[in-house]
């Protein structure tokens, strides 16, 4: 599936799971509230919201982020890395109202075409509370079945890790799970 292809079915509401820059995740498109509701739902995710991916700082910023947030990572961007920022009120829906989402912009080619045409996803892994993460879409679709509107194979996932979380506390960065990315020394 092209990732034009990719990117109508998000357009159109839909739930799907595809290899992002690190894992196997079930996305939806940010700005739709109804496919978000429905991957929170597939996911049984309360009080803990997924990632949002999206290919440029730009498009987080038109999302409702604000841009300080974002600006003091900027040269680590593109990569495996999720900075965790307070968002607004206005973005409730996507963060289950605690007040702070993960953001990444993915390194991989593959995902920055599909985001360049969607704008930014939801993404949380391919999996259900307390199961392994799907290394591959048998596993995925073991998973989710039918209620999952597509899946793309790009083959297993076994070699990667998920993405590196932080934040920033003052002016230190907190790691909250060591991943994929690491800062240099």
């Amino acid at each position: 599936m092209s990732p034009k292809d990719i990117a109508k079915l998000f357009k159109k509401g839909s739930v799907g799971v595809l290899l992002t820059d690190t894992i196997y995740g079930i996305c939806a498109r940010a700005e739709d509230r109804t496919a978000v509701r429905k991957l929170y739902a597939l996911k049984s995710r309360h009080n803990k919201p997924g990632t949002v991916i999206a290919y440029s700082i730009e498009q987080l910023v038109e999302l409702g982020i604000k841009y300080r947030y974002l600006s003091a990572f900027k040269d680590y961007w593109p990569n495996p890395l999720s900075v965790v920022v307070p968002v607004s009120s206005d973005l409730d829906y996507l963060d289950q109202k605690i007040g702070s989402l993960a953001v990444r912009l993915p390194k991989d080619s593959r995902i920055q075409k599909i985001l360049k045409l969607t704008g930014p996803l939801v993404t949380s892994s391919a999996n259900l509370p307390q199961e392994p993460v799907a290394k591959n879409v048998k596993e995925a679709k073991s998973y989710f079945g039918d209620k999952v509107d597509f899946y793309v194979d790009n083959g297993n996932s076994k070699n990667l890790q998920p993405s590196t979380i932080v934040r920033m506390i003052d002016d230190e960065i907190e790691i909250l799970r060591d991943g994929e990315f690491k800062f240099n020394s």
